[in-house]
């Protein structure tokens, strides 16, 4: 029975990774792969030997002696504990996504484009990095990225032009992403399952990151097609709202407290979201009646918070559901913990690793590497079943800015290189031949950044 649950995870995955080529979106074999391995998890539970109790953390090699109510038992106790903290991260990001669109009811993010006031192609490519790493770090990459390109639309109308900027904006949105708790959806996951704590996840990624971003920049500001001035617009008639500049600063005020909230009270991360989103809906419900009245097009009273919620991408939602929970399926039959202690054994050390390190540094690179071609979520979900590493090791770090990071060498390696790929039509192998080999570097860069900063705490 085991090996049929493989099988289907295997499959379940290929079909996640083929997601462009077979026309389905990935959602789809997530859920259907989830519902299965639990399934068959059901029809065969008096034939597996061991369990990992979730609730007590450890591995309960006298499983098969037990009956079979109680296996059933903690089979349904098991699935409870796994969707709680499944249910933990979906509700924090439900949060997170609903204050971005709140702030985009109000056209908050139209404030960033009067700070771009030059025409130059290399001060415009670093202004537009500069945003992408510092906003992702904030709002999350995803959005970061959306918010961007939605302005470089509107500031470079050469299409060709316009995608190697893109190109340059994904690498640096998923480098700001992976050193903050809130930037990126492996590394919330990381920090809510308690693997990294904030102060920590900035000291150890800030610099990696910093260069993963830097040194593709840097070498992209010395090409040929970044030499010149461009031909930008100017919009004088787009005015901003009068309540767009407060809901802006509002909203990402609010997002960054949600870290501080948990130091204070040490409650899950999810209940500051919460706090933070009401606050932020109680404004924007205020502002709401007097915003829409403004507005010259007739659209009645729209309460913003519905509206906001009507654009969450619950497509996304769903497929992490499903990762997750088919994830915690294979954790749950002890499978993740049999392949990682094949790794620590079987993988041979490079010689960066730290003294007393269980993991060769080589494992982690290659998921940064797997990441590009496999989305990072469940990569990072099966290393938090795989690994039993304490809080703060070097290793959660490592994983963290490996998976955040390694995503930039293909578009279709990370969902700011997706919502990119759509945007802008940017096709497969031109990102593959033009823009990879400068994410390569950056996260060979940032990577051996980190040897560095990891032995300072």
């Amino acid at each position: 029975m085991e090996t049929i649950i493989i099988v289907v995870f295997v499959a379940g995955y290929l079909a996640i990774t083929l997601e462009h080529s077979l026309k389905i979106d990935k959602l789809v074999p997530a859920l259907v792969m989830m519902a299965i391995c639990w399934a068959f998890i059901s029809f065969g539970v008096d034939d597996f030997k061991s369990w990992f109790d979730s609730s007590s953390h450890k591995l309960l090699n006298n499983f098969f002696d037990f009956s079979h109510e109680e296996k059933m038992v903690l089979l349904e106790e098991t699935l409870l504990h796994h969707l709680g903290k499944t249910a933990e991260i979906l509700v924090f990001l439900i949060g997170a996504m609903t204050i971005v669109e709140i702030i985009a009811y109000f056209d908050g993010f139209s404030n960033i484009k009067n700070f771009i006031k030059t025409k130059n192609k290399t001060k415009l490519l670093w202004i537009l990095c500069w945003l992408a790493f510092i906003l992702s770090a904030i709002i999350d990459n995803l959005t970061a990225t959306i918010v961007l390109i939605s302005l470089l639309q509107k500031l470079v109308n050469d299409k060709e032009m316009r995608i190697w900027f893109a190109g340059l904006i994904i690498i640096a949105a998923n480098a700001g992403g992976a050193f903050s708790p809130i930037g990126d959806v492996t590394t919330t996951m990381l920090w809510i399952a308690k693997k990294v704590s904030t102060p920590h996840l900035f000291g150890y990624l800030l610099l990696p990151s910093l260069f993963c971003m830097i040194i593709p920049t840097f070498i992209a500001s010395k090409l040929s097609v970044f030499k010149g001035n461009l031909e930008i617009d100017s919009d004088d008639n787009n005015t901003q709202g009068k309540f767009s500049s407060v809901m802006l600063w509002l909203g990402l005020s609010a997002i960054i407290f949600v870290p501080i909230f948990k130091m204070l009270t040490h409650l899950p991360p999810y209940v500051g979201m919460m706090l933070s989103l009401g606050i932020v809906a109680i404004f924007a419900e205020i502002y709401g009646s007097k915003y829409n009245s403004d507005k010259s097009d007739v659209v009645g009273h729209v309460s913003p918070v519905h509206h906001s919620l009507s654009k969450i991408e619950f497509p996304s939602i769903l497929f992490f559901l499903g990762i997750l929970m088919a994830v915690a399926a294979l954790e749950s039959l002890g499978i993740l913990f049999g392949f990682a202690d094949w790794l620590k054994e079987s993988t041979p050390h490079i010689g960066t690793e730290v003294v007393g390190a269980g993991v060769s540094d080589l494992v982690v690179l290659l998921l940064g590497l797997g990441s590009a071609v496999i989305d990072n979520v469940p990569l990072v979900a099966a290393s938090l079943g795989m690994f039993s590493e304490p809080m703060d090791d070097i290793l959660w770090h490592f994983i963290a800015y490996s998976a955040g990071t390694g995503g930039s060498m293909l578009i279709i390696g990370s969902a700011a290189g997706v919502v990119a790929m759509g945007m802008e039509k940017i096709n497969f192998f031109w990102y593959l031949k033009k823009i990879s080999w400068l994410a390569l570097v950056g996260f060979i860069c940032g990577a051996i950044v980190f040897f560095f900063t990891r032995t300072l705490f």
